[in-house]
This record gives structure tokens, sequence and C-alpha cells, in this order.
């Protein structure tokens, strides 16, 4: 249970990530009539959109390589975990015999 839950958080993290850009993107933007006027707000609609899309994409990237980062190691450090502590020692050839 315990990998499911960690395979789990590492597969939604890009997500989250991303939401959390689009997120961002709208708290700091105003809306459309705030930014240029009333007059062009029909024109920048479709604008932000484009640039909320691209927020996103770019929190989803960098959420991406986050857990790709993370989920390496993880397993890196489960796997050495493993291992056992001493390596098996080869016996070494007589001395009369070619290696």
């Amino acid at each position: 249970m315990k990998i499911f839950i960690r395979n789990l958080v590492l597969c939604a993290f890009p997500l989250l990530c991303g939401f959390g850009a689009g997120y961002y993107f709208t708290t700091i933007q105003g809306s459309c009539g705030e930014m240029v006027g009333a007059l062009f707000a029909a024109k920048c609609h479709g604008r932000q959109r484009e640039y909320q899309l691209r927020f996103q994409l770019g929190g989803a990237g960098a959420g991406l390589l986050i857990s790709t980062m993370l989920g390496t190691w993880l397993e890196h450090r489960r796997r050495r975990a493993v291992q056992p502590s001493t390596p098996a020692v080869q016996p070494s050839p007589p001395e009369g015999e070619p290696s």
C-alpha cells in the first residue's frame, strides 16, 4: 500500500503543479476589462486563455521534472537499502594458474 500511495503522489504531482500554476495566473492576472478597458476586452479574453494554458503547461512541465527526479532518487534509495551491505568476495586463483 505504501508503494501505491508513493506512485499515486508522484503521478499526480505534475497535474497538481499545472493546476497550481493556472490558479496562480488567475490570481495575479486581473480581468481583461481591467487590463485593456471595456472596448478591447473581447479580444483580450482569447489571449488571456492562451497565457493561462501556457502557465499550466509550464507548471505541469516543472512538476514532471521534479517528480521524475524525486522518483529516481526514491527508487535509488530503495534499491540501495535492499542490497546487502557487504559485497561477496570472489576467491582469488592459486598462484600457479593464470587468471
